[in-house]
């Protein structure tokens, strides 16, 4: 078997025929127009699924609301039930984790700047204006962040965390203080399970977003439309047919929104009544032609914004919108008429019967037969993010201690730039509306595949199972053999290969394939399995036959690389 990766035209036009599969959700190549056919969404409804709890249905549960599927987590859930595992999944009790570090200067660099802070200790709550400063604090968030998620805890929040941070999109280049950057980031993840709505209104006088939209500027003498529009725009309302805001409506929430500033010195936002504009705000047809009352108070700038909320979160449009979003996260892009009218519309009612208190949509949708139909598994391709965090939690890559965060933080940037790399910035997505991948029609997650990226995927897959990546001299590298030996039957080559198969992809391979492997790979060109088995248990009694153990050990390397070459390998 030619062991050479996939091309960028296999992944996007030779996925595995859906209808042989019955277990996977792939769009199909049409040759006669060149198109590419989305597959159907998943079938079934609201109702509580009520089949069979198998290491399958675990497996796409934790893939679905964590980073990966660690062997640890996979196990601890199998011994719940499952009505049992989305309840703890939904309902965190780790704390919230520690803020970044100081990790960026020693003592023995007496030259780097930001003197006030030692190696070591926290920095987001001392407020620096010095440019490089703060260039440096924002790439330690990042690194930060790259370690939160690979180390984060048995609960949806990180999942949730990261789906505000593209519906509510800043980047940190434009906001540039490091602390509005974490202090936004950390109310993205306070609320990550909370009210949508009173997210929403936090947000909006965020100093984080009040520096990317423009809303520290925005006076009565010279109002500023871009948070007003982005607001109904993408936060809110959306653009589909039914969201019929109005330019004028944009203007006006423009008015509502000014006096608002930013106090760097005190990491914070307050009002300006001087800065406010005290007229009444007149409102479209869309929003039953509400009038907003011009405030000329202390307090009028929140009473304002709470009236102009209220009148938002009254159209049924906004509840739409935000569990289309979820669902495009959580489940698949594809909302056809029949999931707008069995999922999407008796979520949105629940959302809003439950004054927008997200937890409970979260709970139905991830309960539900639709949730775990057989189409909804194995449907999504992967983002960057999940592809680089994923690889490090199955594989239980073995990074330092806590205290020996210098090494850490290195590991963790060099993650974050190969997310970057392949158009996953985090923390600077593209622009306000978030990566295209959740939302651009058609393609959507197909957009995370193209011939630039798809060659990265296979150069970072390819890294961590052959080199590895060292810094200070540690080094995290997926050991195939210690990975192998967690399977049911490492000895049998079939079941190893079976097993392999089954905790690395969502979808099965043929039979074929396993047995080409098995030759090719495993037993070295041989014919007879006991080729592979006397290896391997002579590899486990005696582990000092360094030519015995260099070719079970290569072997395993050689088969994982292939595996995660695959097309299958880039789906969750």
């Amino acid at each position: 078997m030619a062991t050479e990766k996939v091309s960028y035209l296999n992944l996007q036009f030779s996925f595995m025929d859906k209808q042989a599969l019955l277990s996977s959700h792939i769009p199909s190549f049409t040759p006669e127009t060149g198109e590419m056919v989305a597959a159907p969404p998943p079938a079934g409804g609201l109702a509580v699924y009520s089949g069979a709890w198998t290491e399958n249905e675990v497996t796409h549960l934790l893939k679905r609301t964590m980073f990966g599927a660690k062997r640890s987590d996979v196990n601890y859930f199998k011994a719940k039930t499952f009505l049992q595992s989305v309840d703890e999944l939904l309902n965190p009790i780790a704390p919230l984790p520690d803020p970044p570090v100081k990790e960026y200067a020693t003592p023995a660099n007496a030259t780097t700047p930001d003197p006030t802070i030692t190696p070591g200790s926290i920095w987001v709550l001392d407020p620096n204006t010095d440019g490089t400063v703060n260039s440096l604090r924002r790439a330690s968030f990042k690194k930060w962040w790259m370690g939160v998620m690979i180390n984060q805890d048995r609960s949806i929040r990180e999942k949730m965390t990261f789906f505000w941070h593209n519906h509510f999109s800043t980047e940190t280049n434009d906001i540039g203080n490091a602390q509005f950057v974490f202090k936004h980031h950390s109310l993205l993840r306070v609320y990550a399970l909370g009210n949508f709505k009173a997210l929403t209104k936090a947000i909006t006088i965020d100093p984080g977003m009040l520096v990317y939209l423009n809303g520290q500027y925005n006076t009565n003498k010279a109002p500023d439309e871009n948070y007003g529009r982005e607001l109904q725009e993408l936060f809110c309302c959306g653009k589909g047919p039914n969201s019929l805001y109005t330019e004028a409506d944009v203007k006006a929430a423009a008015q509502v929104l000014t006096g608002w500033k930013n106090d760097a010195a005190n990491i914070s936002s307050s009002f300006d009544i001087k800065r406010h504009d005290i007229t009444n705000k007149q409102f479209s047809a869309f929003y039953n032609n509400t009038v907003i009352q011009g405030k000329n108070s202390a307090t009028g700038g929140e009473e304002e914004l709470d009236a102009l909320l209220n009148m938002i979160f009254a159209t049924e449009e906004v509840a739409k919108y935000i569990c289309r979003r979820l669902y495009r996260w959580f489940v698949y892009y594809d909302i056809d008429s029949t999931v707008e009218a069995n999922i999407i519309t008796p979520l949105a009612n629940l959302l809003r019967a439950n004054n927008y208190e997200i937890k409970p949509v979260l709970d139905t949708l991830l309960k539900s037969e639709h949730f775990f139909d057989v189409l909804a598994k194995g449907c999504q391709i992967k983002s960057p993010v999940d592809l680089v965090v994923s690889l490090c939690r199955e594989f239980d890559l073995a990074f330092q201690p806590a205290t020996d965060y210098v090494t850490n933080y290195g590991m963790y940037n060099y993650l974050v730039s190969w997310v970057s790399n392949m158009q996953q910035n985090i923390g600077d997505p593209p622009d306000v509306s978030g990566w295209k991948a959740y939302y651009q029609a058609p393609q959507f997650y197909e957009i995370w595949i193209n011939s630039d990226t798809l060659p990265k995927r296979n150069q970072f897959t390819d890294t961590m199972i052959v080199n590895g990546y060292t810094f200070n001299g540690k080094k995290i590298q997926i050991d195939a053999a210690a990975f192998t030996a967690t399977l049911s039957n490492p000895g049998d080559p079939n079941k190893l290969i079976d097993d392999m198969v089954n905790r690395i992809f969502r979808i099965d391979i043929s039979t074929a394939s396993k047995n080409q492997l098995k030759t090719d790979i495993l037993l070295g060109g041989q014919s007879t399995d006991f080729y592979w088995t006397d290896a391997w248990n002579l590899y486990v009694s005696n582990p000092g036959n360094a030519s015995n153990t260099t070719t079970v050990k290569n072997r395993l390397r050689d088969l994982i690389k292939y595996l995660m070459d695959l097309s299958e390998y880039q789906l969750a």
